[in-house]
């Protein structure tokens, strides 16, 4: 005969006591053991060692006032903000614009129509964004062309070839990730085609031009690309260099749409499959907004390499913001001020690339249904 089953009823206990707040973080993260403690002491021993002499050399002790370098001179132990006051406008617009500061409401016109347009397309409660990504992708280039170029408005004409400062690095950086982002996706999907001359072509062009050192293409691009096309057509050297920088893009975005189908489950082209749909209706409704999704991290980092790679168009005799600073900071009068210089431009990209990270971040957030209640 079965034993009979006797239940205890146990009291209650009380809930444990939280144990938490910004001490114990701390402790567990930074002082946790012999070895993470040693390594703390370290850190904070060095920031105690490096932090106030930048401070001081950057904010505290830096120069800002006056027009000429006396001021830095009188006063060596600080920055010499100064040089970057007198240079701004040929640090951000080039040589064309600071030699005609009446013409400087053109590229800030451009740059204010850049900035509303991407804080529109950013904030998420804004209407109508397709149709302002549309004119962003199509009608903000040939405004911002006719504009500083000038000579459609019968403006003194600035040719692409007086362009330069920051103003150089957007306008390539823009044009090639407009450019180079569609192109890469043809090339993504070409690749995993089933047709072999269709697949051939793209993986031949994807690693011919993967294969090759950015700075090796913008030299072919100034030299031997004017070869290729009749005579009597001319491109300069920032329409070569575009041209470049967009073919070269276009081949690593390529890769990471294709990492990006390659992750979409077989279920997903069985299922369009199964509706009937069309090889273009299948992608563009079904794959491609996912594999997209999917790669918004290595589309922004394959952007951000843009954008800082487009500083090597110097080696061509371009003057972007890194060269314009370097140019300005080697001129008699501000001779000796190459840091301020090259800490400029550091920080001019470092705001860029950060910005378009951050926006990527939150894009990402956004579209993980996995996080929605």
């Amino acid at each position: 005969m079965a034993e009979a089953i006797i239940f205890e009823t146990i009291e209650n206990r009380p809930p444990p006591r939280r144990v938490g707040g910004p001490l114990q973080w701390i402790q567990e993260r930074f002082f946790g053991s012999v070895t993470n403690t040693l390594i703390t002491l370290v850190c904070i021993y060095m920031l105690y060692v490096l932090i106030p002499p930048i401070i001081n050399w950057v904010i505290i002790d830096a120069n800002i006032s006056g027009t000429d370098r006396s001021v830095c001179d009188a006063n060596p132990g600080g920055a010499c903000w100064t040089f970057i006051k007198v240079r701004f406008d040929q640090l951000i617009f080039g040589l064309f614009f600071s030699a005609n500061p009446d013409q400087l409401w053109r590229p800030i016109t451009v740059f204010a129509v850049l900035g509303g347009m991407i804080a529109w397309l950013v904030m998420p409660v804004t209407p109508n964004k397709r149709e302002v990504g549309i004119f962003a992708l199509f009608g903000f280039p040939v405004f911002a062309y006719t504009l500083i170029e000038g000579s459609l408005f019968g403006l003194p004409a600035a040719h692409t070839n007086e362009w330069g400062g920051f103003m150089l690095n957007i306008s390539l950086a823009y044009i090639g990730i407009a450019a180079s982002l569609p192109i890469g996706i043809v090339l993504a999907l070409g690749r995993r085609s089933e047709l072999p001359v269709i697949r051939t072509l793209s993986v031949s062009y994807i690693e011919f031009w993967r294969g090759a050192p950015l700075i090796t293409v913008l030299f072919m691009s100034s030299v031997m690309l004017p070869l290729f096309f009749p005579s009597g057509v001319e491109f300069n050297k920032v329409v070569r260099a575009m041209i470049a920088i967009t073919l070269f893009e276009a081949a690593y975005a390529a890769e990471v749409v294709r990492g990006g189908l390659q992750a979409i489950p077989k279920g997903q082209f069985e299922a369009a499959d199964a509706l009937g749909l069309s090889y273009w209706k299948k992608m563009s409704l079904i794959v491609l907004p996912q594999s997209l999704k999917i790669s918004i991290p290595g589309i922004v980092n394959t952007f951000i390499s843009l954008f800082k790679d487009t500083s090597l168009v110097a080696i061509i005799g371009l003057l972007d913001i890194l060269n314009s600073a370097q140019n300005a900071s080697r001129a008699f009068e501000w001779k000796g001020y190459d840091i301020e210089a090259l800490i400029f431009a550091a920080f001019i990209f470092w705001i860029c690339t950060y910005s378009m990270s951050r926006y990527s971040h939150s894009v990402e957030r956004r579209l993980d249904r996995s996080k929605r209640s």
